[in-house]
């Protein structure tokens, strides 16, 4: 069945017998792909006969589809005429994991934060009411994403659209009660069907024509509906905001599916359809294991286990220990987290410590500003959360953390290039809307042993305070360099400054967090060539070791800022300002991202394409600075 899938309307003339097959052939295409390339299998597993449905009842592109986050897409992107590029699913040049309008016509709005679909659809549907346009807009937010408080504020502002506007919500925690079930699915079919409405408009027409006891019958009627509806049907909440609520039906089962998404076509205001799906249906051990299947690299289809075996730490691991160590001495520490338990580290600090543990959902927002409060209140806690999804919550951590000067902890996990999730993941703007707070100190460590040293200090710091580290394998270099942090204060691992060897410049590398490891690279490899340079380790990105930029420019002739942040805002600009200044005999060359968005990719080959690998920065360094080539004269002079 799925050969014979090759664009949307494909699906369209299948048996009821062959779309099983589909499904079926589906799920095994998405377990085989992922297993080689990694991606978001059990989501998508759960979606299948939803994505179908939509497909089999909508006239796409003509009618839109916003998927919230957006990695519940993967059937969407087969069924539109894309499955033969999954093999280069998240790869440099290939397919996003996510919705891309430039990717494809039947992509309509690009996703990858939660909680956006329904404002995104609500806003296309007021454009196409206004351009008077007629087609059909459908908003597919799921359970864990509607826990998000933008997807309220988007509710709370439907209920006033005045034609058809779609939401489908995709439960998936949810099991299906056939009482509940059964009697919403007639209700449903009863309040969709013509003549039920009509019957309500005149009947509401006739009594509105009785003086003085018609309103009164009207609202006793109303009042009577209303309790009968809040006994026997689910989703008052939506009908009591005014969207007709639908469902719930079994988002596994095509028939009701087409059924209940044709019923909602019917109606001219907003609608929420119900769906109850089961996560990683079809796979036994992303059954099994929902959570871990969420996100995965490549694995074996058999075992459902991954191919690669983790040898050693990586920052997040060393962060989860830590933080359990630190909390073990002291009670006031308690972790916060946005739905990210397992991502961020913190399942051994809830297992430890389940009292002080908080997941508040996909509410980054809410997470920074409750967190505000337990510091307020006495506590300390550490709020864990991946870079990007940071940045949701920048006016919390400015007004309610940083203005307080309150003693907030953030683990900003997966900071600068994460991957393949691409654009929407990659945390590269952090170092800049952090440091431009008042208040806020930002740390960045160089391995695993800075990180413990690191956080160390920021429980017991007092004020607000960030400590961003990369996505992946601890860097385990540099470890005769652990020395106790102290504020405001870089370090200096390796000092060539002060030296003339013949006509080359003397040269400092001053990094910060992941980029002292390239660094590192980059002075071992100008060393070969005859070059002797100073490696120094920012360690503070706010405030900047001023003392150490001013050593630094007083005796070398070329400074080199490195960081995995963009270049706007970021550490490099600060420095060099600085420099200019109050050094202005020294050439300073800024080492750090582009004004853009980063594509998905794997990291070594964004790094280089990017410009930010060793080999790109020595040959940058050569250009900027007119480093000749060759080893050169080695003939130490004074200096």
């Amino acid at each position: 069945m799925l050969e014979r899938i090759n664009g949307p309307e494909d699906i369209k003339g299948l048996s009821r017998d062959e779309l099983e097959a589909l499904a079926s052939e589906i799920r095994q295409f998405l377990v085989e792909k992922t297993s080689v390339r990694g991606g978001h299998l059990a989501s998508n597993l759960g979606v299948v006969e939803l994505t179908m449905a939509i497909f089999l009842t909508f006239d796409l592109p003509r009618d839109k589809v916003i998927w919230d986050v957006g990695h519940q897409s993967y059937t969407h992107k087969i069924l539109s005429g894309r499955k033969d590029a999954f093999d280069e699913l998240r790869q440099l040049g290939g397919i996003s994991g996510f919705p891309k309008t430039k990717e494809s016509p039947y992509d309509s709005f690009n996703t990858g934060h939660s909680s956006t679909s329904i404002s995104a659809g609500l806003g296309m549907a007021q454009a196409r009411d206004l351009l008077g346009e007629d087609h059909f807009i459908v908003s597919v937010i799921g359970d864990g994403a509607l826990t998000g408080g933008m997807a309220y504020e988007a509710l709370n502002n439907a209920a006033r659209i005045s034609r058809n506007f779609i939401i489908i919500l995709n439960d998936n925690e949810m099991s299906i009660s056939e009482n509940v079930g059964g009697m919403s699915r007639y209700l449903s079919g009863i309040r969709t069907g013509e003549g039920y409405n009509d019957l309500k408009k005149n009947v509401t027409g006739f009594l509105e024509k009785i003086p003085v006891a018609g309103p009164k019958l009207i609202n006793r009627i109303s009042r009577t509906k209303q309790g009968i509806k809040q006994l026997i049907l689910p989703g008052m909440l939506f009908e009591d905001m005014g969207i007709t609520y639908l469902g719930p039906v079994d988002g596994h089962d095509m028939k009701q599916l087409c059924k209940i998404l044709k019923e909602a076509k019917k109606l001219n205001h907003a609608v929420l359809v119900h769906v109850l799906t089961r996560k990683g249906k079809g796979y036994a051990p992303a059954e099994k294991n929902p959570e871990r299947f969420h996100g995965v690299e490549p694995f074996d289809v058999v075992t459902g286990k991954p191919l690669k075996e983790k040898k050693y730490p990586s920052y997040t691991d060393i962060f989860s220990r830590e933080l359990c160590r630190l909390a073990e001495k002291n009670d006031r520490i308690v972790a916060v987290t946005a739905a990210m338990p397992d991502g961020t580290g913190l399942n051994r600090f809830r297992k430890k410590f389940p009292e002080r543990f908080f997941d508040v959902g996909i509410a980054e927002q809410h997470a920074v500003t409750s967190a505000a409060g337990m510091a307020a209140g006495g506590l300390l806690p550490v709020v864990a959360v991946y870079s990007s999804f940071l940045q949701r919550a920048y006016d919390q951590i400015l007004h309610d953390v940083c203005l307080q000067n309150l003693p907030v902890v953030f683990a900003v996990d997966r900071a600068g290039i994460v991957g393949s999730d691409g654009e929407t993941h990659q945390g590269i703007f952090d170092l800049s809307y952090l440091t431009s707070i008042p208040n806020m100190t930002v740390l960045a460590p160089k391995n695993l042993w800075e990180l413990r040293r690191e956080l160390e200090f920021a429980v017991g710091f007092g004020a607000p305070v960030a400590v961003r580290y990369p996505r992946g394998m601890a860097y385990r270099g540099l470890k005769e360099f652990d020395s106790p942090i102290e504020y405001g204060k870089g370090e200096i691992l390796f000092d060539e400054g002060g030296r003339y060897f013949g006509d080359k410049p003397r040269i400092a590398l001053l990094a910060a967090g992941s980029m002292v490891s390239t660094a590192e690279h980059i002075r071992t490899k100008l060393k070969e060539e005859g070059y002797r340079v100073t490696l120094a380790n920012a360690r503070f990105i706010k405030p900047v070791d001023y003392d150490l930029v001013d050593s630094l420019g007083r005796r070398h002739d070329c400074l080199v800022t490195l960081e995995e942040n963009v270049l706007r805002g970021g550490f490099g600009l600060e420095v060099t300002a600085y420099v200019q200044k109050n050094n202005p005999g020294i050439r300073v060359l800024n080492v750090a991202l582009p004004d853009a968005y980063i594509e998905h990719g794997n990291v070594s080959l964004l790094r280089e394409m990017l410009g930010i690998d060793s080999d790109s920065i020595i040959r940058r360094m050569k250009k900027e600075f007119d480093l000749e080539e060759g080893s050169g004269n080695t003939d130490e002079g004074t200096t």
